[in-house]
């Protein structure tokens, strides 16, 4: 019964005052005792804030308990033990299904973390820092269950590598540590800007909110640094290099963007000028989806050159993320009218939501602008870079770019759209 004393959090408090700066030593082994909890977090996307309080407050906070009293009790009954606490609390007839227990509890913890990854992604996609990736919907009733092939195998490649790059969980535990207490740090320099800049609450009470979690967070990150080079550089490389592809990609798509505006015409003046009298039309709707609204479409170009026609309604389309999980449908259309049968028009989607351009033009028929699904092209420029000696990025990056580019994912697939009314025509664009 002794044991339960370790509920009270003075005996945290005696047990690092009593060892000083030595404490230091043994904060990597208290980091990995709290580590995978976190994981249940990474399904909030997914689940919401409810099931995850839910879960955390009646099973697995109990659990944990439960479990690290017992084998605190074992240990101060039998110090022998100390080998392998969680193993020697069964009897021996119970090691395999124990065993068993332990791989389906690691294989669920994995699920969490993989689930958590794939949101993450599809948000950083939606946002600008990565590539698109090919997304399944796994769910026809929940949009947060989705699938990201290429994740996965990353994912199982890092895996792979970890284990046979470590060859043990205990020479692994440095990189865990490392990992999990960086993300709980920088989790807690957010909450500030979310609470400062987000909440717009006084400056003392955002301090005072992220102090106290701050100074407990360096702790432990200061304890995990001493496994620096015995693993810790592991999570630091990984995570340095996805930084370097996020920065390149949000860089290399700013440039484009720059280069598109520079040799594009004015959309407006282009409209004026048009001799509408002169030209065939086509008695269809054109979407011709444009990162930059104000001038022509590339597409719009070739169409005019190559097949020397003017469909009967003719869309800019550009669809823009915001900076919050969701949009409603009241925000989700906005169409501008700009003479000779062109309209403008901006979709608004949650980095959480799903493009669904189809459906959501749907909508624009509420604003005097009728989209029927089964007489509407979709025209898209494919852009080729071509990386170049200049003031953009060094040349190595922008190569990298191109071929971040060149393997992104089908605009078709990402946005929804039909396979059989998509007309695709290339541009080079030099950065």
């Amino acid at each position: 019964p002794a044991i339960l004393a370790a509920l009270n959090p003075l005996e945290a408090w005696q047990f690092a005052a009593s060892r000083g700066w030595k404490v230091f030593a043994v904060m990597g082994a208290v980091v990995l005792a709290l580590t995978g909890a976190e994981a249940l977090y990474a399904d909030m996307g997914h689940f919401g804030r409810r099931p995850i309080q839910i879960a955390w407050s009646v099973l697995v906070l109990p659990g944990l308990a439960l479990n690290y009293l017992g084998q605190g009790a074992l240990l101060m009954s039998d110090p022998s033990a100390i080998e392998n606490p969680f193993y020697r609390l069964f009897p021996g007839d119970w090691i395999w299904p124990a065993l068993v227990l332990a791989t389906l509890a690691a294989i669920i913890a994995s699920q969490a973390v993989i689930s958590g990854a794939y949101s993450m992604t599809r948000q950083a996609i939606q946002l600008g820092f990565l590539p698109r990736m090919a997304v399944r919907h796994t769910s026809a009733h929940e949009a947060g269950q989705i699938y990201l092939p290429l994740v996965n195998w990353l994912l199982l490649a890092g895996v792979v590598a970890a284990v046979l790059g470590f060859r043990s969980s205990s020479a692994l535990a440095g990189a865990y540590g490392i990992a999990v207490t960086l993300t709980m740090l920088i989790t807690t320099v957010l909450t500030w800007f979310v609470i400062h800049d987000g909440w717009k609450l006084p400056g003392p009470l955002a301090a005072g909110a992220t102090l106290f979690f701050l100074a407990i967070d360096a702790l432990l990150v200061a304890g995990c640094a001493i496994k620096l080079f015995d693993g810790g550089w592991f999570p630091l490389a990984v995570g340095g290099l996805l930084f370097l592809l996020m920065a390149t990609w949000q860089r290399g798509r700013a440039l484009t963007l720059q280069a598109i505006r520079q040799e594009g015409l004015p959309l407006q003046d282009f409209i004026d000028s048009l001799d509408l009298a002169g030209l065939p039309r086509s008695p269809r709707v054109a979407v011709y989806a444009v990162a930059d609204p104000t001038t022509v479409p590339q597409a719009l170009l070739h169409n005019l050159k190559h097949n020397q026609v003017l469909h009967e309604r003719n869309l800019i389309l550009t669809v823009r993320f915001a900076e919050q999980p969701w949009v409603g449908l009241e925000e989700r259309t906005r169409a501008e009218p700009l003479g000779h049968a062109f309209w403008r028009v901006t979709l608004t989607f949650g980095f959480m939501d799903t493009p669904d351009v189809p459906a959501a033009l749907k909508l624009c028929e509420a604003q005097g602008l009728p989209v029927p699904p089964f007489e509407t092209s979709y025209f898209l420029s494919r852009e080729t870079i071509v990386p170049t000696h200049g003031a953009g990025m060094a040349l190595w990056r922008e190569r990298l770019f191109a071929a971040m580019s060149r393997n992104a994912g089908s605009v078709v697939e990402f946005f929804r759209l039909p396979d059989n009314a998509v007309v695709e025509l290339g541009t080079r664009v030099q950065i």
